[in-house]
């Protein structure tokens, strides 16, 4: 959504820097860097980056920091490891900081906003889905692809209002009426963009994503 670093006051931006840097030392520490020893996993990571970095600069917006694009946290997630979607979806809003869509001032807390959060929600999602949802596969591309990936937009909005909110750039009434509402819509297309991406991917790649385990999800079916 690129916050514009105008909304927040200056205790919000180093808050943001320091559990920005927390979160990387974190991630730093537990993700699977030998995967990416492989051309493909390191090819699949970068070609994530940029494509995620196209998707963000196409944007409407409704106010300044009100921009809605999609997010693709799921797919990243799916494919990735939520450790590596965090580095992957990053280094996206990097790209799009040194082509000015953000102020770099603003990196911390969109980093925390449009990054860390989607990712968690999108990694918590699919973990619950695992735990209550059969082991199959359609299961995996249209309850995970389709519909996790819309319902990760759709809470990543709530979560980025109701920090909006506390930190007193809009009203909540505002928000709830002329903002969240097209977080339904973003939804429908983050569905179908994700699930699609996914489908293709566990159809003809199996491989690239990290979340799909064939002996889960086709042995014996």
């Amino acid at each position: 959504m690129n916050l514009s670093a105008e909304l927040f006051s200056a205790g919000w931006h180093w808050f943001a820097l320091v559990l920005s840097a927390a979160v990387g030392w974190l991630v730093w520490r537990t993700a699977p860097w030998k995967r990416l020893g492989s051309g493909t996993q390191s090819n699949l990571l970068l070609g994530f980056a940029v494509g995620l970095m196209l998707m963000w600069s196409l944007k409407a917006g409704v106010k300044p920091g009100l921009n809605l694009h999609l997010m693709g946290a799921m797919a990243a997630t799916l494919a990735l490891g939520p450790q590596l979607a965090i580095v992957t979806l990053g280094l996206a809003l990097t790209g799009i900081a040194f082509n000015g869509a953000i102020e770099w001032q603003a990196w911390p807390i969109n980093f925390l906003l449009m990054v860390v959060v989607p990712v968690v929600l999108a990694h918590r999602i699919h973990r619950l889905i695992e735990r209550f949802l059969p082991a199959h596969f359609f299961v995996f591309v249209f309850v995970a692809g389709f519909f996790g990936a819309a319902l990760t937009v759709m809470l990543q909005g709530l979560v980025a209002s109701g920090v909006m909110v506390m930190a007193g750039a809009y009203e909540a009434a505002f928000l709830a009426s002329d903002y969240l509402p097209y977080f339904l819509l973003l939804g429908f297309s983050e569905g179908w963009i994700s699930g699609g991406v996914i489908t293709l991917m566990v159809v003809y790649r199996p491989e690239w994503v990290a979340a799909f385990d064939d002996r889960r999800y086709l042995a014996g079916k």
